[in-house]
């Protein structure tokens, strides 16, 4: 029985280095950007082919990815305008947007002190009139000597960036009747001596 054991595991022994080929794993390939001399231009690195797009990038909601509509800016919102939308929307501008356009939108950010161009004010006739799809538009292409935000700032936080800015803007000319009636009693209680 003593043979019959031994057998086995000499065969099994054999078959398993029979199997071992390292083929796979010892494949040629080439790291990114190395000379190739395969490809007739030279590289090992492939371009994608023209309109690849990577999985879950898809930007088939023109609204939402552009601030258009038929290629036209809108003021249209493509979410519900939330306080912690416009909260959100603050913090994004207050870390991208503050450094330039100041806090309060007036274009006298830190970097304006120091000596870059000022952007316009939000203030002007002309940004109240924009609509907002005209403010994501600018975060997401650049505009003037603003370079593109996209791959800092999603979408989603440049409409909220945008609420923000309309916020901005309306602060500039609202009264105490434009606030609501138990907002302005508490602001009437805040300001009595």
């Amino acid at each position: 029985m003593k043979v019959g054991t031994a057998t086995l595991c000499l065969a099994a022994l054999a078959v398993c280095c029979v199997a071992c080929r390292r083929d796979m794993g010892h494949q040629a390939y080439h790291r990114p950007l190395d000379k190739s001399s395969f490809f007739a231009d030279g590289m090992s690195a492939r371009r994608l082919p023209a309109h690849t797009i990577a999985r879950g990038q898809l930007q088939e909601d023109e609204l939402f990815y552009t601030g258009h509509i038929d290629g036209k800016a809108v003021d249209l919102f493509p979410m519900p305008v939330t306080r912690e939308m416009i909260e959100r929307g603050q913090q994004r501008f207050d870390i991208y947007c503050a450094v330039c356009h100041g806090r309060t939108g007036e274009g006298n950010g830190m970097v304006v002190r120091r000596g870059f161009p000022a952007p316009p004010s939000y203030d002007l006739d002309r940004l109240r009139a924009a609509p907002a799809g005209h403010f994501v538009e600018v975060i997401t292409n650049g505009y003037g000597l603003m370079y593109s935000y996209a791959s800092r700032v999603e979408p989603a936080d440049r409409w909220a960036i945008a609420a923000y800015i309309r916020v901005l803007q309306i602060s500039r000319t609202a009264s105490l009747k434009d606030a609501p009636p138990d907002e302005r009693a508490k602001l009437q209680q805040e300001t009595a001596p």
